[in-house]
Order: structure tokens, then C-alpha cells, then sequence
């Protein structure tokens, strides 16, 4: 992979590294793609435990790769529609794999950032990383993300930061269920891996059954589902407020909502 930086030590445990670090490990295709087969593979490895989900340098995730975002302003509404499905697809890959998922979380989460904070089954960020639901400031909304976003904050957390495209700060995200623990950045790996014994005292089938079972009893994540929040930001990319928002991103002015 050449993205993605994986390392599995001797107790099963396996490092899953956003490795972009240059461009704050933004989601292009590429990596949309490693980490869909990297799910699997991990998720199939019988050598492994548990999986922590990191990033490299200063960001975990800043949301969607700026070369991603241009291609979509010229993209008909199939085009789009296929690459929000392989987003769909990577996140729904790394909530249903049947091993532990741990987040290590710094510096600026967005965007499909937040989604991937969401299918992990233990947040640990770092104090001062900012997180984001920032797609409306775009003209677009936050719709493959969403179902795993709703899931892990409920409906009444979500409101408050899923419309308005705010930072907020790790505390918060905590507050809103995001994120389970914030520590120090310097105390990150200690409590990462405080998260992770337990896991290796438990059996892995009864691991990966019990974490099935969690899923099936809470919001139905489906084929319809995902289906639904497809056609949701196909439509929305066709709105003129898309159109004018990403065009303002890429041309540094304001959006005429904020003239």
C-alpha cells in the first residue's frame, strides 16, 4: 500500500497509519481504496487482535482530498454517485470488520474524518484536536458519513454540530460521544494502549460476536440506507449553493452567503 502504513506486532496488535502527512491525510480515491482492502485483510488475519486507527504528522484526517473535490465540479451526477458509494463503502468496511477498532485521533479531524472517528469502537484524541462537521460551509452536507456519525452521537448530539459546520474542540466531541477519552498529546500512545489490553485477555471469536451483535441491536446501517445518503449528496451536489460554495474554496473569496 502507499498511503496506508501497516505494522502488526507480536501480540496482534496492527498499526493502521493514514500515511499523508502533507496533505493532513486528506481522503483521495487512493486512500479510499487502501483502507477498504485494508479492512479486509485485517479484519480476515486471524494473527490479528486488535486494530488502531492513526494518522501521521500534525492531522488525523482534514476531510476530502482537494484534487478529489475539483474533479467532482466537473463530474455528471453517476460519476459522483460512484465515488460517494466507495466512501460509503470504506467506512461501512471498517465498522462492520470483526476486530477491535481504536482511534488515535490529533490535530484536525474533518469531513470524512469524523466519519472515521465514528466506526471506531474508542476514540482516544489528543487535547487541542479540532473536529469538524465542515461540508455545509461548502454548500454540501454531510451524507455518506452520516448514518455512522447518528449512530455514535444520537440524534439530539449530532444536531448540534452536524448542520452548522462548527470546530470544536476535543472536549466537546467527548461530550457528544465522539470520542471517549482526551489526554495530554503526550500521554496519546499510553492511553491508546490502555484501551487495547483488555482486548488481548479476551477470546477473538467472542470479541468479534459480541461487537456483531452490538451492531445489529443498534441503527440499522444497510444497503438502503447507504443507497439513501448517496442520492442525498448526488442531489445536493447539483444545488447552486454547491456549485458557489466549492467554487468560492477553490478561488480563496467568500461564498454570496456570506457577502
Amino acid at each position: 500500500m502507499e498511503l496506508l502504513h501497516i505494522e502488526t506486532d507480536d501480540r496482534g496488535v496492527a498499526t493502521l497509519t493514514l500515511n499523508t502527512p502533507d496533505k493532513h491525510n486528506m481522503l483521495s480515491a487512493q486512500m479510499i481504496a487502501e483502507l477498504t482492502q485494508a479492512a479486509a485483510d485485517l479484519g480476515a488475519d486471524d494473527a490479528v487482535r486488535v486494530v488502531i486507527l492513526a494518522a501521521s504528522g500534525v492531522s488525523f484526517c482534514a476531510g476530502g482530498d482537494l484534487g478529489w473535490m475539483k474533479a467532482q465540479m466537473t463530474a455528471t451526477r453517476a460519476e459522483r454517485m460512484v465515488e460517494a458509494r466507495k466512501l460509503a463503502e470504506m467506512l461501512f468496511a471498517l465498522n462492520t470488520m470483526p476486530k477491535p477498532l481504536i482511534g488515535r485521533v490529533q490535530g484536525q479531524a474533518y469531513g470524512g474524518g469524523v466519519g472515521m472517528m465514528a466506526v471506531c469502537d474508542v476514540v482516544i484524541a489528543a487535547e487541542g484536536a479540532k473536529v469538524g462537521l465542515t461540508e455545509t460551509r461548502l454548500g454540501l452536507i454531510p451524507a455518506t458519513i452520516s448514518p455512522y456519525v447518528l449512530a455514535r452521537m444520537g440524534e439530539a448530539m449530532a444536531r448540534r454540530v452536524f448542520m452548522s459546520a462548527r470546530i470544536f474542540e476535543a472536549a466537546e466531541a467527548k461530550t457528544l460521544g465522539l470520542v471517549a477519552k482526551v489526554v495530554m498529546p503526550e500521554y496519546l500512545d499510553l492511553a491508546v494502549e490502555a484501551e487495547v489490553k483488555p482486548y488481548l485477555l479476551a477470546a477473538p471469536g467472542a470479541v468479534a460476536a459480541a461487537k456483531a451483535l452490538a451492531r445489529a441491536l443498534g441503527p440499522v446501517i444497510d444497503d438502503a440506507v447507504i443507497d439513501r445518503t448517496i442520492e442525498a449528496l448526488a442531489d445536493t451536489w447539483e444545488t447552486p449553493a454547491a456549485k458557489e460554495g466549492i467554487s468560492a474554496f477553490f478561488e480563496k473569496r467568500k461564498a454570496n452567503w456570506l457577502a
